[in-house]
């Protein structure tokens, strides 16, 4: 990640906080659960709150045309799920509107908060550790991300069960495989989300830094 320049990286409306980075909902700093696509369409309305987004461009932005679904069932139940996470109704709503057979509105104020895209530091007694790499279980590789975007891109296509465009990410190496038993120093570590940047000490990519989850060191 850039030690340099700000993004959006938190939008904050009423009890609740999304890490837009991170993929993950917060209300009173308690994490609520929530899945891929249904976050992917609250990130989309706190784009332009107070504005219809059209079920077109919520298409376009998150179920691309070349992903073979059901687009209707998909959408509606993903706006059916985040009603359910932020406590919501159809009728009397006070977070989604919906506007028939033309799209919906995201009604609260929003708060965006910005956020260096460094890593934050939260313990120098890892900084400038080196770790080993562990693998999961059944696995002989680490997929570690090479930067913020690329997480967040991949985090998206696994959620969307598109394994084509995380084999692009690979071969574009935005997504590197990492053999595990390979040595790592951590750079830096996001207290609020354990993902780590780390330097890269053996093996092929030699020198580059990536980004892995805290439980892929030991």
């Amino acid at each position: 990640m850039s030690s340099s320049g700000k993004e959006i990286t938190a939008h904050k409306f009423g009890e609740f906080v999304v890490e837009a980075r991170a993929g993950e909902l917060f209300r009173r700093g308690k994490k609520v659960k929530l899945q891929q696509q249904p976050l992917q369409v609250l990130l989309a309305l706190l784009e332009k709150p107070g504005q219809v987004v059209t079920r077109e461009e919520l298409r376009q932005k998150i179920w691309p045309a070349d992903t073979f679904v059901d687009f209707e069932h998909s959408l509606n139940t993903a706006i059916k799920k985040l009603r359910l996470a932020l406590g919501d109704r159809a009728k009397k709503s006070k977070f989604v509107e919906t506007l028939p057979r033309r799209g919906y509105r995201f009604l609260p104020k929003v708060e965006a908060a910005e956020k260096r895209t460094a890593i934050k530091p939260i313990s120098s007694r890892l900084e400038g550790k080196v770790f080993t790499l562990l693998a999961e279980k059944g696995t002989e590789c680490v997929l570690a991300p090479v930067d913020g975007k690329s997480l967040e891109e991949w985090r998206r296509l696994t959620g969307l069960h598109d394994d084509v465009g995380v084999a692009m990410m690979i071969t574009e190496k935005r997504l590197l495989l990492l053999e595990a038993e390979k040595s790592v120093r951590l750079l830096s570590r996001d207290g609020s989300t354990n993902w780590c940047e780390v330097r890269i000490l053996d093996g092929e990519h030699y020198g580059r830094t990536a980004l892995v989850h805290r439980k892929s060191l030991r």
